[in-house]
């Protein structure tokens, strides 16, 4: 069911990326009306500590850091070092294949960024689709399908939160330090969504098969329980004899 809806909505994600890319496309790299007010307005509204704050933000989603965060979170999913390594490898494929694909694609339609007078922070490279922005919703997406996969229920929906929100505010303080339009980063989002999609069938379909493994720290599996029943057994019946 799951990989059901993940492969429907990375094919509508794509699908999607796909019809912002051929406007884009057609009107030749110019701004649309949201892109340039949004532009304005954070040009506007850019004070010295906010825009350093956003400068932080925005560098959590690019070099080691994200290839960090996958190596942590895969560390702590898991009860092996083979397992850890496994599943930080696949983390990092996806985030290296999408954004081999991203590469692509922006030269592919080479737009250009915002006017360079505007820029808060240094950048390099065609504009759409935002690769900072790629690379932290890859990596956050890869984190909700661990948690979706592995982690425990009461859990889930703070992790889920905390990396989606982590990876909205990476894309927007592209916008807000005008080294990106809006589309940009709607591209960014589009195409990780997409990306994630199919990879998260592929990762569910393993887990699936092959459970122990990804077993999360901490948690039974059916051959512990029984160890810990029997275990109990016998301290109950020392404790009668005694």
């Amino acid at each position: 069911m799951i990989t059901d809806a993940a492969g429907v909505g990375g094919l509508a994600a794509l699908a999607a990326f796909g019809f912002l890319a051929m406007i884009m496309i057609s009107r030749h790299g110019a701004a649309l009306g949201p892109d340039e007010a949004l532009l304005t307005w954070a040009v506007d509204h850019r004070p010295a500590p906010v825009a350093e704050a956003a400068r932080l933000l925005t560098d959590s989603g690019a070099g080691v850091v994200p290839y960090g965060i996958i190596a942590l979170a895969a560390f702590l999913a898991t009860r092996t070092l083979r397992a850890s390594l496994l599943l930080c490898a696949t983390g990092w494929t996806l985030v290296a294949s999408g954004q081999a694909v991203r590469y692509s694609i922006m030269l592919w339609i080479h737009l250009d960024r915002p006017p360079r007078s505007d820029w808060a922070v240094r950048a390099c490279g065609y504009a759409f689709p935002s690769g900072h922005t790629t690379t932290a919703a890859l990596t956050a997406g890869f984190l909700v399908i661990l948690v979706l996969a592995l982690g425990q229920r009461r859990s889930r929906a703070a992790l889920v939160v905390g990396t989606g929100l982590w990876a909205l505010l990476v894309g927007a303080s592209r916008v807000y330090l005008c080294v990106h339009w809006f589309t940009d980063v709607l591209g960014g989002w589009l195409l990780s969504v997409g990306w994630l999609g199919l990879w998260a069938c592929g990762l569910f379909w393993w887990v699936a098969r092959h459970p122990a493994p990804f077993a999360a720290r901490g948690r039974l599996t059916p051959e512990r329980h029984d160890e810990r029943q029997a275990d109990t057994g016998e301290r109950s019946l020392g404790d009668s004899a005694g």
